[in-house]
């Protein structure tokens, strides 16, 4: 093979490598109580409220591996008292390629949570329906909405510093 057909072959294999790649995922915390019972199983029954608070945190474990955790926080109340509260992380380690600060940021904040959310899903469904509850029927998430409200965040707050800053 001539040096040009295997300095193509070569390109052609880097464009094919995938831009990242869960090394494993893993239940990193999980906790489900139920403070009110037994006397909750008593009550008849409502319609009781329920608020699902999702989030993502990222920690940089060396040069190109990350730390993505997946963050599901389920509670339920009825008159004023909680039938049962769910916290949960779902983690991935995940290697990178070479790729832009942009790029990177919406892989590890869009892409990887998106894959993890129906395992944690799943995990967060089964722990309710072990409570003697009814399960909680999570809609898909968006993530993409979830990192431009992360962004916007970051932004403003550093506009307030800059202007902090500039009155100081």
């Amino acid at each position: 093979m001539s040096d040009t057909a295997e300095n193509q072959a070569e390109g052609a294999a880097e464009a094919q490598a995938p831009a990242f790649q869960i090394i494993h995922q893993y239940l990193k915390d999980l906790s489900v109580e139920v403070p009110n019972a037994p006397h909750i199983f008593q009550k008849a029954p409502t319609n009781p409220q329920l608020s699902v608070n999702v989030d993502v945190t990222l920690d940089q474990l060396a040069e190109k591996d990350f730390e993505v955790s997946l963050h599901l926080h389920a509670k339920s109340e009825q008159d004023g008292e909680v039938q049962h509260q769910t916290e949960l992380v779902y983690s991935s380690i995940v290697a990178v390629s070479d790729l832009k600060q942009d790029m990177l940021q919406a892989i590890l904040f869009i892409e990887i949570p998106r894959m993890l959310f129906p395992f944690a899903r799943q995990i967060l469904t089964s722990s309710v329906i072990n409570t003697g509850f009814p399960p909680i029927n999570l809609a898909p998430v968006d993530f993409v909405d979830m990192f431009r409200q992360r962004i916007a965040a970051a932004k403003a707050e550093m506009a307030n510093r800059e202007e902090g800053e500039a009155v100081n």
